[in-house]
């Protein structure tokens, strides 16, 4: 028999790798503004630059992940993540402009990231395992704790060995991704349909409840981003915080708890109806929303805040979950489209908060509150998403 659980274990390591991405750099920003007298406006584009690869590679994987095939991808996401993490070492000083070496290894290791989020959860749902909703949730939290990890690991080195050493810790978070080059050379790889057996693109599109499913994935990415990414700046702001102790209360307690939500459904998924999780998670999100933006105890409102993360962690692997029963055909360009709504979803969340809170100088409550129409529009969905849930589409 293939040991499926060791495909199981790449995909978790995959995820924790794709965690590593996409929190570490964040954490050296104002390093690179100090140390390469890069401007903040040209540090803002490090993130977007991340997020914007990863649409590309969303895209890429929903037209051409089959013909190239499952494991060529993915041992190509733990190589370009790994040598993306080694450019950001390196680059910065190699090349003339510093800013250039950075966003060329951000560019890199976000091609990594981008394969991984499409491919780990198809190949995951590929494999034999008995409850896949409870398995897909699990392999989801991994994403969440390795963020946590990620973020202590990383504060902990700094306190230790300074600041000027974080090339140093940027080379050992290199070893996952290339014990991982590994994992998933050598694990077994099912894949989800026969090869030109998907519905493909246009036939997903062609049909109105697929749209139902991204819109709900637009309204997850913005509900969980717009709040993980403003939870450091909540928390300074609201309780005077330092940038260090604003990091651990705001995002890092997010990711906690949003690590929580989806290892209790991953452990009681087989006697929990996945869908009535959701829209109690939908209905608890709209409520830490409304806590942080209108709550006049700054506590209560990072309570909320914290709690956010709680309710949005089923959002993104629930929704791929239902998906992939309602389109057991979908194949990977079902999962590839799921992820280019997340992705774009979490852009658009972030930006339009902190636009509104700009706008109002500098009120982060009225950003939030704004911020609300996310997960009251993700509830809608889910409601009308419920309503079609039994029935198959092939």
């Amino acid at each position: 028999m293939p040991n499926y659980q060791k495909t199981k274990l790449a995909c978790y390591l995959g995820f924790i790798t794709q965690a590593i991405t996409a929190n570490f750099a964040p954490l050296l920003f104002l390093k690179f503004h100090h140390d390469y007298d890069i401007s903040l406006g040209n540090i803002a584009l490090i993130s977007t630059c991340f997020f914007f690869t990863q649409l590309l590679v969303d895209a890429f994987c929903a037209k051409y992940v089959d013909r190239i095939g499952y494991r060529t991808c993915i041992v190509t996401s733990e190589i370009c993540a790994a040598a993306g993490l080694v450019g950001l070492a390196f680059l910065p000083d190699l090349l003339p402009n510093p800013f250039i070496g950075i966003m060329c290894s951000v560019i890199i290791y976000a091609i990594g990231s981008g394969l991984i989020e499409v491919l780990c959860s198809p190949i995951v749902e590929a494999c034999p395992f008995e409850n896949k909703e409870a398995t897909m949730s699990l392999l989801h939290s991994f994403y969440c704790w390795g963020s946590v990890g990620t973020i202590l690991i990383s504060t902990l080195f700094f306190m230790v060995f300074g600041m000027d050493n974080w090339k140093w810790l940027a080379v050992l978070w290199v070893l996952i991704p290339a014990v991982n080059i590994y994992n998933f050379a050598t694990c077994p790889i099912e894949h989800l349909v026969e090869e030109g057996g998907g519905m493909g693109i246009k036939k997903l599109f062609q049909m109105p409840i697929f749209w139902i499913a991204v819109c709900l994935m637009i309204c997850s990415g913005a509900s969980e981003l717009a709040m993980a990414q403003w939870a450091s700046a909540y928390a300074e702001a609201a309780l005077g915080l330092s940038k260090a102790a604003g990091d651990l209360a705001g995002p890092c307690m997010f990711a906690v708890t949003m690590g929580i939500s989806r290892i209790i459904f991953g452990k009681y998924g087989d006697k929990i109806d996945l869908m009535k999780f959701m829209i109690g998670s939908g209905i608890l999100c709209v409520i830490c929303y409304l806590l942080t933006s209108m709550s006049s105890s700054p506590f209560t409102g990072l309570v909320g805040c914290i709690i956010c993360g709680f309710s949005v962690g089923i959002m993104w692997p629930g929704t791929i979950s239902i998906s992939s029963q309602k389109f057991p055909t979908g194949g990977t360009a079902m999962f590839a489209l799921l992820a280019m709504a997340g992705d774009l979803g979490g852009s658009i969340g972030p930006a339009i908060v902190g636009r509104v809170t700009q706008n109002t100088g500098n009120n982060i409550r009225a950003g939030m509150g704004i911020g609300l129409i996310f997960p009251t529009a993700l509830l809608i969905m889910l409601f009308i998403f419920s309503r079609t849930k039994k029935q198959k589409l092939h």
